[in-house]
C-alpha cells in the first residue's frame, strides 16, 4: 500500500479560505468555528519551503490533539464538536484533508507566542555565551550548550506576518499587547504546561527542550490554547538517550532540516531551497517517531 501524497495546499470548495500562513490553511464553518487543516509545508527560519514532508500534517494534528486532551485540566482547548462531515460536503476534499484538519472554536488570537524554555540550546544559547543571559533573564554562570536550566523560563516573542521573523519581547512587554491579567495568566499557563509535559516526554524517552504556545479569548474573556501543542514544529524534541551536555542534540523534530539549511549557501529569504528527497524522508520519519514515542501507551 502505497503513503499517501504530501499536502502542499489544501483546496475545500465548500468554505471561504481565510489564509494560508507557513503550514496551516484555515477555512471559515461558520461565525463561530473554523476549519484548520495542517498541510506538510515546512517552514524554516521563518521561510515556507518548497518542498513539503509527506505525512507531517497528520502527526502534528495527532500530536497536538494528544496533549489537547492531556492537559484539558490545565487550560481549555479551541477543539470544537463538530466532524469533518458536518463542515465538508465534497467526500474526495474530506478524504484530503482526513487526519489533518481539526474544527476548532473562533476565537480571538493573542499577538504573543509564548515559548518556555527548559534547556540551553538554539538562539538561547548563542544570547548566553555573549551576555550571559536569554532574552534579558540572567543566568548562572558556566552553562554549557544543551544544559537543562535551573529552572524554565518564559521568553515570549511576537507574533511575525509570513515572511516576516518573531522578534523576542520581555514579559514586561507583554502588558501592554495583553494587559497585565492575560499576560500574567499567559506566563503561569505556558510554564506550567511545559513543566507537565516535558515529565511525562521525559519518562517516554523524550526531551523537550523548549517549546512555544499560542493562546486565544473568547467573548467572555476565557483563555484558551490553540493552534497546536508540543509538536515537533513547535518544540525542540531530542532522544533521551542520546543527550548528552555540551553539544547540540539529535533531535525528532525540524532541527535536521535547519541544520542541513545551514551547509547550503542560502540567505535565509524567501524563496527556500529545493530539498533532496532524501533529507525530506528523514525529517518525516523523525516526526512519524516521536508521534510513535508519544503517543502510544
Amino acid at each position: 500500500m502505497n503513503a499517501p501524497a504530501a499536502l502542499f495546499e489544501s483546496s475545500i470548495s465548500n468554505l471561504n479560505l481565510l489564509s494560508r500562513g507557513k503550514v496551516r490553511d484555515i477555512y471559515e464553518v461558520d461565525a463561530k468555528h473554523l476549519l484548520i487543516v495542517t498541510t506538510d509545508r515546512l517552514s524554516a527560519f521563518d521561510v515556507v519551503l518548497p518542498d513539503p514532508i509527506p505525512g507531517k500534517g497528520r502527526v502534528l494534528t495527532s500530536v497536538s490533539n494528544f496533549w489537547f486532551e492531556k492537559m484539558k485540566d490545565v487550560i481549555p482547548n479551541h477543539l470544537a464538536k463538530l466532524t469533518l462531515e458536518d463542515v465538508i460536503a465534497n467526500t474526495e476534499e474530506r478524504a484530503q484533508v482526513s487526519g489533518r484538519a481539526i474544527i476548532v472554536k473562533r476565537l480571538k488570537p493573542l499577538p504573543v507566542e509564548a515559548i518556555v524554555r527548559g534547556y540551553l540550546i538554539g538562539s538561547g544559547w548563542k544570547d548566553y555565551q555573549s551576555s550571559g543571559a536569554v532574552c534579558g533573564i540572567s543566568l548562572p554562570k558556566g552553562l554549557q550548550q544543551a544544559q537543562q536550566l535551573p529552572e524554565a523560563i518564559y521568553t515570549p516573542s511576537s507574533k511575525a506576518a509570513v515572511g516576516d521573523h518573531d522578534e523576542n519581547i520581555s514579559f514586561e512587554q507583554t502588558i501592554p499587547l495583553l494587559g497585565e491579567e492575560v499576560a500574567e495568566k499567559i506566563k503561569q499557563v505556558s510554564l506550567a504546561l511545559y513543566t507537565e509535559a516535558a515529565k511525562f516526554a521525559k519518562e517516554k524517552g523524550i526531551i523537550i527542550a523548549d517549546t512555544k504556545f499560542e493562546f486565544g479569548l473568547d467573548d467572555q474573556g476565557t483563555l484558551y490554547l490553540i493552534d497546536e501543542a508540543l509538536t515537533p514544529d513547535s518544540s525542540r524534541f531530542w532522544p533521551a538517550e542520546q543527550y548528552q551536555i555540551g553539544i547540540s542534540p539529535p533531535s525528532f523534530d525540524k532541527q535536521y532540516i535547519r541544520d542541513y539549511l545551514e551547509t547550503l549557501d542560502w540567505d535565509k529569504t524567501s524563496p527556500g531551497p529545493t530539498l533532496p528527497k532524501e533529507v525530506t524522508e528523514v525529517c518525516a520519519a523523525k516526526y512519524a517517531e516521536a508521534e510513535a514515542i508519544l503517543t502510544k501507551a
